[in-house]
């Protein structure tokens, strides 16, 4: 499968088969604790990113053996509002899969577009981001394409949450030492009493990031202490993930960006981490999980791969 990933377990939504509409890494923010690494295509352009038939093709080969999901989600490496084809997808899928529920994750750049709010209206769930409310915690954590406003894309979550009636689940991902301050979870909270979202989850760093020491990761002490503060909003945090438990993208897209690069004739560490934008040392950590799985195979003598199929 190109754009389809999973069924994976997720943290978040339980079992769950993962769409990812954009190439590797199409994002409008780099957002310094994304697991995928820093954005190659900084963009807030919509387009067809990846052929709308395709997907829809993939969906029917995997749906049509009616397998059992709790959710469909629109997730992978990029942000899926990006796609323009994004709407006639989960049009398809509530039409001839409506026994599958659907869930966005959007990192909400786009939430002010009328066109993008219409076509997530027939999502079941849409679960925005929302790091920072004030400008300097915003640009420090999420680092946004230019036309990317924090004041904006609060306003766009908050208009698209006065007319969806799904659920709409708010994630908050905790920097400690950025957006912790008594003054950022302040602006935070009033952002969120204003979008009144039907919940909050608090998340952490629980992967690689692009850079060491750019991001620490907030104790469940800190994590607990925000709850309380943000209360009476619901608020949940997100569990950590469990020692010997796969991280969530061991089998998703990224290891299809991998096989993709690698089938372009691009072979060997240094070229490999350039193209995919992920650094060496996580790159060849990848790499030897990959090997592991019998995806790749990796030249003892030369230490170029090559994928098994």
């Amino acid at each position: 499968m190109k754009y389809l990933f999973g069924p994976v377990n997720s943290r978040r939504l339980g079992r769950s088969l993962g769409i990812d509409l954009l190439p590797f890494k199409t994002c409008s923010l780099d957002c310094i604790y994304c697991e995928c690494g820093w954005t190659t295509t900084r963009t807030l352009e919509r387009a067809e990113w990846v052929p709308t038939e395709d997907v829809l093709g993939e969906l029917d080969s995997v749906l049509a053996d009616a397998p059992e999901l709790d959710y469909v989600t629109f997730s992978g490496s990029g942000e899926p509002t990006l796609h323009r084809g994004i709407g006639r997808v989960i049009k398809h899928l509530k039409t001839r899969y409506p026994q599958y529920k659907v869930a966005v994750l959007t990192n909400a750049t786009l939430l002010g577009d009328k066109a993008v709010q219409a076509e997530l209206m027939a999502a079941d769930l849409v679960s925005p981001s929302l790091d920072a409310a004030t400008r300097k915690a915003f640009a420090r954590i999420c680092r946004p394409v230019r036309g990317v406003h924090i004041d904006s894309l609060i306003e766009g979550i908050t208009d698209f949450r006065r007319n969806y009636t799904g659920q709409l689940l708010l994630e908050v991902f905790i920097a400690p030492g950025i957006n912790d301050s008594d003054i950022e979870l302040a602006a935070l909270k009033a952002a969120l009493e204003r979008i009144e979202p039907d919940a909050i989850q608090l998340n952490r760093l629980d992967r690689p990031a692009p850079e060491p020491g750019l991001v620490a990761i907030a104790s469940n002490e800190q994590l607990e202490a925000i709850r309380a503060y943000l209360q009476p909003l619901q608020v949940q945090i997100v569990r950590q993930r469990q020692a010997g438990e796969p991280a969530p993208w061991d089998s998703t897209a990224l290891f299809r960006e991998i096989l993709a690069v690698i089938d372009k004739g691009i072979t060997r560490l240094t070229p490999l981490s350039v193209a995919t934008g992920i650094r060496e040392g996580d790159l060849a950590k990848t790499l030897q999980r990959m090997a592991a799985q019998q995806l790749i195979v990796v030249d003892g003598e030369t230490g170029a791969v090559r994928g098994r199929f």
